[in-house]
């Protein structure tokens, strides 16, 4: 079990189209102690989740089945929502320089360094 002073977000937004990898996100995220995930396929159906109630942090598969996840990290950015992207894309490819210094997985990613941005995600974190 993680020490109190390690904390997780509560409420996790995984944007993911492929279903495998979003219950692996899921299974990983829950042995953290996250509360909450929510697994959302496409950009409508997560901008829908994020306006039912905003999560704590947000992992985004930046290229899913016919779309980008990128009009996502806008919201999630004007709201002050820290998110990691997450991606099979190597390090070329086209990214918006808004972005840039957003942090990035590769996927797959280890469990270790995704607590790594979990953890790095709350630091600063500006509540409303």
């Amino acid at each position: 079990m993680h020490a109190s002073s390690n904390r997780f977000p509560n409420d996790v937004l995984v944007v993911e189209d492929d279903a495998i990898i979003a219950m692996d996100f899921e299974d990983t995220l829950l042995g953290f102690g996250v509360k909450a995930v929510r697994i959302a396929a496409s950009v409508t159906r997560a901008l829908a989740m994020i306006d039912e109630r905003l999560p704590d942090f947000a992992l985004l598969d930046i290229g899913l089945v016919q779309e980008k996840s990128f009009a996502i990290a806008e919201r999630l950015d004007a709201l002050g929502i820290p998110f990691a992207f997450v991606s099979g894309y190597g390090a070329g490819t086209a990214f918006p320089a808004a972005f840039s210094q957003k942090p990035r997985l590769p996927k797959p990613c280890t469990s270790d360094a995704l607590e790594a941005v979990l953890k790095g995600g709350l630091v600063g974190r500006v509540r409303r």
